[in-house]
């Protein structure tokens, strides 16, 4: 009996039509003794079929899927592992550096630094990122016992913008000083961004580390408080975000990126001499108010 189409077409009309009235069984003994449809003898055979085969958009788009699920356990066990980096109490005890520098953000800071200077944990300070209408009167005001301090050993840095700026307006501080040591203060979930960026912009400087740690912020149990998650992931985005960049940079301060990142140039224009309030350019609080001219 013909076994094909080609050989069915030339048999008589009779023989093809007893042909057709084949019962279904028979049609499937005829599969398995191997004529009939190739395709439905390759699937009998344990074949797969063309239909049955993954395609390539599938087998891609699960691999997307892995490679999506495995970065998303990554990045939640690195931002745990940055969490549990931060510290939750401040350093009992802080070793002596050449110089001290805090960064603004919270008058604590500005206080606890004004406090290691005054212990001698450095010979001078540099506040950076001061806002553009404080004083230094306004700073000895805030810091009564700190006058004579403020008057000799302080510096205000009106210039940085964030804290690529910081780490730029630093450098230039230390390089102004001849620095090899630097006793950096900022809060305690700022600290790590912070140093970073202060390292990629000094490599050759000793950082140590005098983080402030405020009670309006505990990042133990940061996952049962909504205001605390708030504020570390941003952080520890931008954290990632800054170590990423410095791969692609030499300089903070010629960098196209830092701009690019931080909305606008980290630091101003502007000379030192021309920015912050007229009074703080002329005034050492020697006598208590700046001296008229």
């Amino acid at each position: 009996m013909a076994t094909n189409a080609q050989d069915l077409g030339r048999l008589p009309a009779w023989k093809r039509r007893d042909h057709a009235r084949l019962p279904r069984y028979a049609s499937n003994v005829m599969v398995m003794i191997g004529s009939g449809n190739d395709r439905l003898s390759a699937r009998m055979a344990g074949e797969p079929s063309r239909k049955e085969r993954p395609s390539w958009g599938r087998l891609f788009g699960r691999a997307m899927l892995v490679a999506l699920a495995a970065a998303a356990i990554g990045t939640g066990w690195d931002y745990v592992r940055f969490v549990g980096g931060i510290e939750a109490r401040e350093p009992v005890a802080t070793p002596r550096t050449d110089a001290i520098v805090v960064v603004t953000g919270g008058s604590q800071r500005v206080g606890d630094a004004i406090g290691l200077l005054g212990a001698d944990r450095g010979a001078r300070l540099l506040i950076s990122g001061v806002n553009e209408k404080t004083s230094r009167e306004e700073l000895a005001r805030l810091n009564p016992a700190a006058r004579d301090l403020l008057a000799c050993c302080v510096d205000l840095d009106y210039r940085a913008r964030n804290t690529i700026g910081n780490a730029i307006e630093t450098r230039r501080w230390v390089r102004q000083h001849r620095f090899q040591s630097l006793l950096v203060v900022t809060s305690n979930y700022h600290m790590p961004r912070t140093l970073a960026e202060f390292a990629h912009a000094m490599p050759g400087v000793r950082l140590v580390a005098h983080p402030v740690v405020t009670d309006q912020l505990d990042s133990t149990g940061w996952w049962r408080r909504w205001a605390t998650v708030k504020v570390l992931v941003p952080e520890y985005v931008k954290f990632r975000v800054s170590r990423l960049r410095s791969l692609f940079e030499s300089d903070p301060e010629s960098s196209r990126l830092s701009v690019i990142i931080g909305g606008r140039k980290p630091v101003s224009p502007k000379p030192p001499d021309a920015i912050g309030p007229e009074a703080e350019k002329r005034s050492h609080l020697r006598g208590g108010s700046p001296p008229q001219g």
